[in-house]
C-alpha cells in the first residue's frame, strides 16, 4: 500500500504549488515535499508526493513518468524507504573503529616543505 511517490529530474524553478496542481489531476494529494538544500534554500531537483490511495498513485505513475514539466522530462516512481545512516562524526568514527579504540585519529604533518 505504497502511496508515496518520488519525483525526480525537476527544474530548479519548479514549485510545490505546480507539483500539487499537476498531481491533483490524478487524485487527492495528501502532501508535497520539495527537497531543498539546507544551506541555500534552493531546490535539489526532486520531491516526494503522497497520494491518498494506491489506485491514484498507480495512475499518477503511469501518466506522468516521462512527461514534461517546466521543459524537463520528469521521473515518477514509488518512493523507496529511507535508509538508516550512521550517526556521529563522519571522519572520526570510521577511522578510529578500525583500530579498536574510541580515540580520534590525529594526523601529523610530515615533511618540511610548504607549497602554495
Amino acid at each position: 500500500m505504497e502511496t508515496k511517490l518520488y519525483v525526480g529530474n525537476l527544474a530548479y524553478s519548479t514549485t510545490e504549488e505546480a507539483l500539487h496542481t499537476l498531481f491533483a489531476q490524478y487524485g487527492s494529494v495528501a502532501s508535497v515535499e520539495l527537497i531543498k538544500d539546507r544551506n541555500t534554500g534552493n531546490s535539489k531537483g526532486f520531491a516526494f508526493i503522497e497520494m491518498t490511495t494506491q489506485n491514484e498513485t498507480n495512475q499518477a505513475i503511469s501518466s506522468l513518468n516521462g512527461s514534461s514539466l517546466d521543459n524537463r522530462e520528469i521521473k515518477v516512481s514509488v518512493a523507496k524507504p529511507r535508509e538508516e545512516r550512521p550517526k556521529g562524526s563522519w571522519y572520526s568514527d570510521s577511522a578510529s573503529s578500525n583500530y579498536g579504540d574510541n580515540k580520534p585519529v590525529k594526523h601529523k604533518r610530515r615533511g618540511g616543505s610548504r607549497r602554495y
